[in-house]
């Protein structure tokens, strides 16, 4: 067990650190309100312990180690979010700080169930940014629900970290390895050659949350913001930081 001090720090910078770049010392301090001196102290402990690459001039970047769990904290942050916002009602300028309090405790199976009770929420309620697919083996939110009945401990978990062909970037690309929606969501896919297995390359990223362009089997698609953040893909970014 590590404690939730290492985990604020480590979903920190997962945030900092998106789309590859690296966290600085003064960023990390500021987002979580500590003194440089304390945030130098701890991301050279988070160093030692295999969670992050630490240099005092290049800056911060989570290992592979580091984006499981940090990946598992921002999903469980951010689908508590959902729920105190959607379902309990309270305001945004509330929930946030709620959901850091809450994170820690809450266990996988109690996310699985969350996640459920929710109908795989794909985004955060206040800043519209993507929540993290669960890392159990399931190639779709479907899966999950035939086999609701499962017991989380008894379930494989997946090995790479994925990300959201809406959080790629103009000529990444991958293999797509999960969809989030239901059974509509996933023949709609389907139906676009959108299958898990499949390699897709971004050719364009429209502005103003445009539509994104991927290349997929010799054809080129144009996906909605709602589609481009369902359809998860495993590539050399679901990996570890900087590697």
């Amino acid at each position: 067990m590590i404690s939730s001090n290492v985990e604020e720090y480590l979903e920190a910078l997962y945030d900092l650190t998106r789309n590859g770049r690296t966290a600085t010392t003064t960023e990390v301090s500021e987002r979580l309100k500590i003194a440089p001196a304390s945030a130098t102290q701890m991301l050279k402990k988070l160093s030692d312990g295999g969670y992050v690459r630490y240099s005092p001039y290049r800056g911060t970047i989570l290992t592979e180690k580091g984006v499981r769990i940090a990946e598992k904290m921002t999903r469980k942050h951010r689908l508590l979010e959902r729920f105190l916002h959607d379902i309990l009602k309270i305001g945004r300028g509330v929930v946030h700080k709620q959901a850091c309090e809450m994170e820690h405790s809450l266990s996988d199976q109690a996310e699985v169930a969350l996640c459920r009770f929710l109908k795989h929420p794909d985004r955060c309620p206040d800043d519209d940014r993507t929540i993290p697919p669960c890392d159990l083996s399931f190639s779709s939110c479907q899966e999950c629900l035939d086999r609701r009945s499962d017991a989380v401990d008894s379930l494989g978990r997946r090995d790479a970290n994925l990300i959201s062909i809406r959080d790629l970037s103009e000529h990444d690309g991958g293999k797509v390895a999960f969809i989030r929606g239901d059974r509509r969501v996933l023949q709609r896919l389907l139906d676009m050659g959108l299958t898990p297995g499949t390699s897709i390359t971004v050719v364009r990223v429209a502005p103003l949350k445009g539509p994104i362009e991927v290349a997929v089997r010799g054809s080129k698609l144009a996906l909605g913001q709602d589609i481009a953040c369902s359809v998860f893909v495993e590539t050399a970014k679901s990996g570890a930081r900087g590697e």
